[in-house]
């Protein structure tokens, strides 16, 4: 039996962005917010009159907040569950607190340290998982407590005072990708870097329309590919140029590198692996999961014990990055983190977000910040701005569902389009209901 090969689309239709990034209501969001994430950039690259796309600023953003979107990596798992974790500042404070000082007074290799940072991650989040997955206690409440006693054990065992950490530990937080014995006026590793991710790009288009059209699925015209592998690819190669010619000394971060290291391990785990899959029928409707055999307290427990684990990791970071643990490390971040996953394209009520969108929605964030801070605003109209962004961002995701909307993109590609206009599709609860 032969395979229908659905033809290739020809010919400009508006309608044929969306293809873009995908077609559906998550992505179309995701588009949304990487649109705000520009046209922020853009406004405070006049504003601040070129600083905020200078190589030093932005080697300057990946250093302050890496650590935040390292946490919105694991909280976009537990929103996308249906639960929320107040406790990962805490417990970023308490691992920090707890590897300081196994470096200072227990003199244990910083590798050690590391290692052993990493096991209080994994016991802290058994901890919490085992309550939420097993207890049936909500994980708002678990987590508070958490916050609130993890808060405690961190001042109790620094005894309120600030611990340093070695030169060797700091690394991870204020290293940057090393020279190369080669007389260049850039990084050479940091290009490389670049270029390998730009013909990642290129690879992975050209094998999405191989498996496309193999499948005899819908494809987009092959110039929107071409587009979109041009403009993606041409921003990798122009943010590795300016990573690249920063100051002397510098170049692209380590904890950019653990970062990005953590964005394609989360976004292959979360898309392509049956527990990736487990994580979203969960979200989406934990009883029909449940029905359908999936283990859903084994679900609940692993997402869980990965948050602490990643707290872990970016409290060990933003202690390398300040030299030393101290007992207000980790104030806010869980709010940060939340933030981030909800601009980012998380539903309120579970089962859907990305990865990506949550990075993105963190970029969004951190830039905010950061260009408000060149300008010279106080930290009182930082916070009230962002409060302002968090809550349009998530009111307008629940309007949009209200009205069976997907997003205004998704309006304006329909409205605009030489196709006859489709109705708008329903809401991603609905679908994920009907499923």
């Amino acid at each position: 039996m032969s395979t229908q090969i659905a033809p290739e689309k020809s010919g400009f239709r508006l309608g044929d962005l969306r293809k873009m990034f995908g077609g559906g209501q998550s992505t179309l969001r995701q588009f949304s917010i990487l649109g705000s994430l520009i046209v922020i950039l853009l406004v405070f690259e006049i504003w601040t009159q070129g600083l905020t796309l200078s190589s030093g600023n932005l080697i300057n953003v990946v250093n302050q907040y890496s650590y935040i979107l390292i946490l919105a990596i694991g909280m976009v798992m537990v929103i996308i569950m249906g639960h929320i974790d107040l406790s990962v500042g805490s417990v970023a404070a308490f691992t920090g607190i707890i590897v300081a000082k196994s470096m200072a007074d227990w003199h244990l290799p910083w590798p050690l340290a590391i290692v052993l940072g990493l096991l209080v991650g994994v016991v802290v989040g058994a901890w919490q998982g085992f309550w939420v997955a097993y207890m049936g206690v909500p994980a708002f409440i678990v987590t508070l407590a958490g916050m609130l006693f993890f808060r405690g054990a961190n001042q109790f065992v620094g005894d309120s005072q600030s611990v340093p950490v070695p030169d060797g530990f700091i690394y991870i937080g204020a290293g940057y990708l090393p020279e190369l014995p080669i007389d260049l006026p850039f990084n050479v590793l940091t290009m490389v870097l670049a270029v390998l991710g730009a013909a990642w790009i290129v690879f992975w288009e050209i094998r999405t329309r191989r498996v496309q059209l193999k499948m005899g699925s819908d494809r987009a015209p092959l110039w929107v590919s071409v587009v979109k592998v041009v403009i993606v690819a041409g921003i990798v190669l122009v943010a590795g140029w300016l990573f690249a010619t920063g100051r002397t000394g510098t170049s692209y971060p380590f904890s950019g590198l653990i970062l990005l290291a953590l964005v394609i391990l989360y976004s292959f785990i979360t898309r392509n692996t049956v527990f990736g899959r487990h994580i979203y029928a969960v979200g989406g409707n934990r009883q029909a999961a449940r029905l359908s055999g999936v283990k859903d307290r084994w679900v609940d427990f692993f997402v869980m014990m990965n948050m602490s684990v990643l707290a872990a990791l970016a409290g060990m970071i933003y202690v390398a990055r300040a030299t030393a643990s101290g007992p207000q490390d980790g104030n806010g971040w869980e709010l940060d983190a939340i933030a981030s996953v909800f601009i980012g394209g998380a539903a309120v009520s579970g089962g859907i977000g990305t990865v990506i969108g949550s990075i993105i929605g963190g970029l969004v964030m951190a830039f905010l910040n950061n260009g408000l801070a060149l300008l010279g605003f106080g930290a009182d109209v930082v916070s009230m701005i962002k409060g302002l962004v968090l809550l349009v961002a998530v009111g307008i995701d629940v309007w949009n569902k209200q009205q069976g909307r997907p997003s205004l993109i998704g309006f304006l590609t329909r409205r605009f389009s030489r196709r006859e206009p489709e109705p708008f599709p329903t809401s991603d609860v609905t679908s994920t209901r009907n499923k």
